[in-house]
């Protein structure tokens, strides 16, 4: 729900919320209810939490709404409930290897990495494609070199690895199979959406992929038009999900095109497009926002750790379909 006038002052409240609005998203999944109320649940919903104060907090105080998704990212990257900076999961040869996009409305500017380690917070190496190089994407060593000569943080790969990716990693070996992030686990790719009191939008993904993936594999986040997308014409969009079926039916365009060619609202051009995905054998889910409205965040799944701000400057927070 959009952000109206609030109390000059306070955390996440200011004049110049009216207009504003910022969603996020954990990823979405399939994971059971028996999850409800765990320490692992509580966690999850904490972070969600504290990534919109993140976020909201830079709109409260008139920054970019580019900085505002990526400071709310990057909040959820460094949460390692989350498959996003620490807490990725594991490819098949048991190493993490992350992707990361930024896109900014006013222009469609995008910046992407992919298949990178030993970034701390991809989505910063991703919003330095945008505004230092004259590229879109890079991928594995070249954009690790581009990211260490901008001043990106690095870290060793064991900070970034935990032990339940690595317990998540030995299942899908016995079971002989590439999982999304969570079916069966919790905590998935990370995103936030976000529209400034001007009218500006802006999106931001980070995820560590599939559980068992082969290295080197590239799913749709860091792909503008796949798993993100932002025109302040029409929308900003972060999705989550299986991301080969995302690429294939060119998700977040398609959410795009539904609006800015069909004439559709948000709410209606996200389940059309996530009918679209259901079609080819795809699941998840999306968050996203128009030049004006609220935001709407949807998903086929079970769950959807997923956030917005009320009207009031407070946090909403849910996981599950029936909240």
């Amino acid at each position: 729900m959009s952000v109206g006038a609030a109390k000059r002052g306070a955390p996440g409240e200011g004049a110049q919320l009216t207009g504003s609005v910022l969603a996020v998203h954990g990823g979405a999944g399939n994971f059971g209810r028996r999850d409800r109320g765990d320490a692992g649940d509580r966690a999850r919903r904490a972070g969600i939490a504290r990534s919109l104060r993140v976020g909201i907090d830079v709109l409260a105080a008139d920054g970019s709404v580019v900085d505002a998704v990526e400071r709310a990212v990057r909040e959820l990257e460094d949460c390692e409930e989350f498959n996003a900076g620490r807490g990725s999961v594991l490819t098949a040869r048991g190493t993490i290897e992350m992707d990361a996009a930024i896109s900014r409305g006013t222009d469609r500017g995008a910046g992407a990495v992919a298949a990178v380690r030993r970034i701390a917070n991809p989505i910063a190496a991703a919003r330095a494609v945008l505004e230092q190089s004259c590229h879109v994407l890079l991928v594995g060593e070249g954009a690790e070199e581009f990211a260490r000569a901008n001043g990106i943080a690095f870290c060793a790969d064991a900070d970034l690895v935990t032990d339940s990716r690595r317990h998540q990693l030995e299942r899908a070996r016995q079971r002989r199979r590439i999982s999304l992030d969570h079916d069966g686990d919790v905590g998935g790719t990370v995103g936030a959406v976000a529209r400034d009191a001007r009218g500006n939008l802006a999106a931001a993904t980070s995820t560590g992929g599939m559980t068992n993936q082969l290295p080197g594999r590239v799913g749709d986040t860091p792909l503008i038009g796949a798993g993100i997308w932002a025109d302040n014409a029409t929308c900003a969009i972060s999705g989550t999900g299986v991301g080969e079926a995302y690429i294939r039916v060119a998700f977040a365009h398609e959410v795009d095109a539904l609006v800015r060619l069909a004439g559709l609202g948000l709410a209606e051009a996200c389940s059309r497009a996530l009918d679209r995905l259901d079609a080819v054998g795809g699941s998840g889910g999306c968050i996203a926002v128009a030049p004006t409205g609220p935001a709407v965040l949807r998903f086929n799944t079970r769950a959807m750790p997923c956030g917005q701000v009320g009207s009031d400057g407070e946090p909403e927070v849910r996981v599950y379909a029936d909240e």
